[in-house]
């Protein structure tokens, strides 16, 4: 079982997983509700497939099944025990992140040349240009869509803009965490959100901090 790493902290836990299997060790032992089942047989993708495996061992490891895993209205998953949980996978990774006292997301990110020609569409491009290198602009531009996407995952509302709505506090290159704040409808939202860069991808996970009414 290749458990790539595990992070944690007081309120959250991240599992990332490195798949390396193929499907059918991936398949081995996991058991699929019909829906899940589906789900799978209807992706073209070999490499979609085994990620989708793949999470289903990260849930065993934390006790839990695919039957466990429910989903609302708006796609947004949760686990029939009451512990909040984020899901995201990327090309050869995939991670889980749970807690059982707050709101969570989780997102990973290949570092990929493209991230600068989509910029403009999520965060204010004109504030990233003293990053001369192009490589490390292209790491921090991926952490601010790893930090945006993980919070469009927590609070999973049709019509949240990650221009107009989500914004991450800026951060040094060097920093591992940030806050974020959601913006929307008159309401206002705080996260807290960390980092981490491995073999060419970045994670972002956050938690809520509180939420005030205006």
């Amino acid at each position: 079982m290749p458990l790539y790493k595990t992070l944690t902290d007081s309120q959250s836990k991240v599992l990332i997983w490195k798949v390396t299997e193929t499907e059918v060790a991936l398949a081995n032992g996991i058991t699929l509700t019909t829906h899940c089942q589906k789900r799978m047989l209807g992706m073209k993708s070999e490499m979609h497939r085994r990620a989708f495996l793949s999470i289903r061992h990260l849930l065993g490891l934390e006790g839990y099944q695919d039957s466990d895993l429910i989903y609302n209205q708006f796609g947004k998953p949760h686990l029939k025990d009451g512990t909040h949980i984020s899901i995201s996978h990327s090309h050869n990774f995939t991670g889980i992140i749970l807690s059982g006292t707050c709101e969570v997301g989780i997102d990973l990110e290949k570092h990929r040349d493209k991230i600068l020609r989509i910029a403009h569409k999520f965060t204010p491009i004109e504030e990233y240009r003293t990053i001369a290198n192009a490589e490390a602009l292209i790491q921090k531009l991926t952490q601010v869509w790893c930090a945006k996407e993980a919070l469009y995952k927590i609070y999973a509302t049709p019509g949240l803009s990650f221009l107009k709505h989500i914004i991450v506090k800026d951060f040094a290159f060097e920093d591992d965490s940030t806050v974020a704040e959601i913006l929307y409808e008159g309401q206002s939202s705080m996260y807290s959100v960390t980092f981490d860069n491995f073999e060419g991808f970045s994670l972002g996970y956050a938690s809520t901090l509180n939420t005030n009414q205006n």
